[in-house]
């Protein structure tokens, strides 16, 4: 199995124009302004690409992402047109605005760590004292990141100065901020639904040649995403223990304990088999979760080919 993911890709589809390699997606854009994205097993953690692929993440991704755009399209509009793979989402080219919209519902991760080093200002946005890590904030807080290239740091950013570096107009930004807002409300809802809670969460949007913003990427996915357990959340809290979660987390905390957080000289830590094959579960545990549905894996005994076959027999058909 752990041999059976899909890390490079290489594809030459008909209209290829361009490729560009992401984190742990890559996008081909095509003639007529169609954007494929494979996304892949690759892991990311602290922007530093982990050295083998993860069983199922890319599968779990794209239909994790694909199926909250479709449960989020009558609040705010998307670029998706199509699944013609488990690993594929085809749509619309946009240009992507250069930030991402990260919004926080509770105090934890990177967030948790910034307060814990003393500082009461994140992104511009003043934190109150007294709070503890994973503790709710009173509403919601957007706290923006600079979109990095790949090996790159995404580095915070406050509103005021996306605005005045002119790096997102006042105008689009007033409507990521009602997106980003109204995305989250939607996230917590359906998270609540199936015994969880979404903590904090990215969103990435673009705008189509015609000039209309609209979300991009990927949505409410364990890559972009923390959750933690509904049940027994306020209990740990009282409690002062860890909260129970489903999120990219553990992977940043095992990275962490052995040594590892994407600095200068710092060597990731030897991977084994067994500990790809508990990250691979944890992944297919959070998509049933969030999903409410099983994980049906889909053939991995060449899944290169088998992407290939679906996009081509696809796009024969538009």
């Amino acid at each position: 199995m752990l041999n059976n993911t899909i890390y490079d890709t290489d594809f030459n589809f008909p209209g290829q124009k361009n490729v560009y390699k992401g984190k742990v997606r890559t996008v081909y854009t095509l003639e007529n302004d169609i954007l494929l994205m494979v996304a892949t097993d690759r892991l990311s953690a602290f922007d530093v690409i982990m050295p083998k692929g993860i069983p199922y993440k890319g599968q779990i991704l794209n239909q994790i992402a694909t199926k909250m755009m479709a449960l989020t399209e009558d609040i705010v509009p998307n670029w998706l047109t199509a699944t013609p793979d488990p690993n594929v989402a085809m749509g619309v080219a946009c240009e992507p605005f250069k930030v991402e919209m990260v919004i926080r519902g509770y105090m934890s991760g990177h967030a948790a760590r910034e307060y814990k080093a003393g500082k009461r200002l994140l992104c511009g946005v003043p934190l109150p004292e007294g709070l503890k890590e994973n503790d709710r904030f009173p509403s919601p807080i957007i706290t923006p990141a600079t979109k990095a290239e790949m090996g790159d740091h995404d580095e915070d950013i406050s509103k005021e100065d996306i605005i005045s570096k002119g790096i997102v107009s006042a105008e689009d930004y007033a409507i990521l901020e009602k997106y980003t807002y109204a995305l989250f409300e939607r996230g917590t809802q359906i998270a609540d639904e199936r015994g969880l809670i979404l903590v904090d969460t990215k969103y990435e949007f673009g705008k189509t040649r015609e000039g209309k913003i609209v979300l991009i990427d990927e949505i409410h996915t364990p890559d972009s995403s923390r959750y933690f357990y509904k049940e027994g959340y306020q209990e740990r809290q009282d409690n002062n223990e860890s909260q129970k979660q489903l999120s990219k987390e553990f992977v940043r905390q095992w990275l962490i304990a052995n040594g590892f957080q994407g600095l200068d000289g710092q060597t990731v830590p030897h991977m084994t088999d067994e500990y790809i094959a508990s990250v691979s579960d944890r992944y297919i545990e959070l998509y049933e979760h969030i999903i409410g549905q099983p994980f049906v894996k889909a053939d991995t005994s060449n899944i290169h080919d088998r992407i290939n076959r679906n996009v081509l027999a696809y796009l024969e058909s538009i």
